[in-house]
């Protein structure tokens, strides 16, 4: 059973949206909220494995709500999916910098947000190769804000393999670049997010923009 914890300050969105999860026989909203604060609370009392969670609301939006969330070790397996009325922009971005494993817009078909919590309970990162592509082409020509001494933390390998990860391949497709198994591949994304503290694959997307390991103008590693 997947459960979820539901937080934006519009009822008729959460209305909606909990008897969308609440149809499915593995989904479970365990609680529901209308503000930020509120949603750090439900977190810790209820341990959820997925929080869905709207940006701009009332006395804590949603990006500190992620910040606190993903900063607490003891809400180490909540995974937080921002959901958001605009696409991809300086919120989001600023999302997935606090912690948060992927976003989800509000008008998304019901059969795509049934996905995205199955996906995020799992512990994958939602940004498709698009989404990638678009986060290196809108956020990544600012300069670095993490110092690239922490790419010294990883093995050569392992640094190829995030800096791939950051360009929105799938670990198959990494494995076909890098001519090695799948297998290893996920080994490598184990490790190189032990390293960095990274809760998901989204957290190694970031490091790699924030460090220039990833540039609007990078060609993907040699093998």
């Amino acid at each position: 059973m997947i459960r979820i914890i539901l937080i934006d300050d519009q009822a008729l969105i959460r209305a909606g949206f909990c008897a969308l999860l609440e149809a499915e026989d593995d989904i479970e909203v365990v609680a529901e909220a209308a503000d930020g604060r509120r949603a750090v609370e439900l977190a810790v009392e209820h341990m959820p494995d997925v929080a869905l969670i709207d940006v701009q609301m009332p006395v804590m939006d949603g990006i500190e709500a992620t910040r606190r969330i993903a900063a607490d070790p003891r809400l180490s397996g909540v995974h937080v999916v921002i959901l958001t009325n605009y696409g991809l922009d300086e919120y989001v971005y600023d999302a997935l910098r606090a912690g948060a494993g992927g976003f989800l817009l509000k008008d998304i078909e019901p059969s795509d947000l049934l996905h995205g919590v199955r996906v995020a309970a799992r512990g994958d990162a939602l940004l498709s190769a698009a989404i990638t592509r678009r986060l290196i082409g809108e956020f990544v020509t600012r300069p670095p804000s993490v110092s690239p001494k922490k790419l010294e933390t990883l093995a050569n390998r392992e640094r190829a393999v995030v800096a791939l990860v950051a360009q929105g391949l799938s670990n198959d497709e990494i494995a076909t670049h890098m001519v090695i198994s799948p297998a290893t591949v996920k080994s490598h994304v184990s490790r190189a997010m032990t390293k960095l503290g990274a809760r998901d694959r989204a957290q190694l997307v970031v490091f790699a923009y924030e460090t220039g390991l990833v540039t609007a103008r990078n060609t993907p590693p040699s093998r």
